[in-house]
C-alpha cells in the first residue's frame, strides 16, 4: 500500500509518500510545499492544488491520509488551513484517491501510544519506524506520522 501523508497548511504543506508492504515501512519521498507569503491567497492555493496533483500523478498513491482540523486558537490560521485542506481534498478527489482523516491526538496515540505526546516524541517514533536521519521539518515529520497512523489503523481493522 502506498500512502500519501499530508499535513495541511497555507504557508507549508508537509507531504510524504510511504510504502507499507510486508509489515515494513519505506519512505519513497517527502518534503514540503512552501508558498510565498507575498503572493495572493488564490495563487498560493492554486500552487498547493497543482503540487498535490503532481504528487498524485508521479506516485499514484493507493490512499491519502490527511490531518483533520479540530481546534485552533487563531481564527485567521484556521481559515487558511481549511482553505488549503479544501484544495488538497479536491486534488485527491480528481485522482479518485481514497481519503482518511486523523486528528493530531489520534496520530499521536497511534504512533506513540499517548495522545498528548510531544512533537519530539512523535519524531523519535517516526525515525524508528523508518530509520530516518534526524534532519526533517516538523511538517514533513507530521505527514509521515499521519501516513504511518493510517497504515496502523488499517492493520487494526483487518
Amino acid at each position: 500500500m502506498i500512502i500519501l501523508g499530508i499535513d495541511p497548511g497555507l504557508a507549508i504543506v508537509g507531504y510524504s509518500i510511504v510504502e507499507y508492504k510486508d509489515k515494513q515501512y519505506k519512505l519513497l519521498a517527502s518534503g514540503a510545499i512552501k508558498t510565498n507569503q507575498e503572493d495572493r491567497e488564490e495563487k498560493r492555493l492554486l500552487e498547493i492544488y497543482e503540487d498535490i496533483c503532481f504528487l498524485c500523478e508521479k506516485y499514484n498513491p493507493d490512499v491519502a491520509s490527511i490531518e483533520k482540523l479540530y481546534f485552533f486558537k487563531n481564527q485567521k490560521t484556521v481559515m487558511q488551513v481549511s482553505q488549503a485542506r479544501g484544495v488538497i481534498l479536491a486534488a485527491l478527489e480528481k485522482y479518485k484517491i481514497s481519503i482518511y482523516g486523523y486528528t493530531p491526538i489520534e496520530v499521536k496515540q497511534t504512533i506513540t501510544g499517548f495522545g498528548r505526546a510531544s512533537k519530539n516524541e512523535v519524531k523519535k517514533y517516526v525515525e524508528l519506524y523508518l530509520e530516518l536521519p534526524n534532519t526533517r521539518l516538523d511538517d514533513t515529520i507530521d505527514s509521515i506520522a499521519i501516513a504511518i497512523c493510517h497504515s496502523r489503523q488499517f492493520i487494526n481493522k483487518q
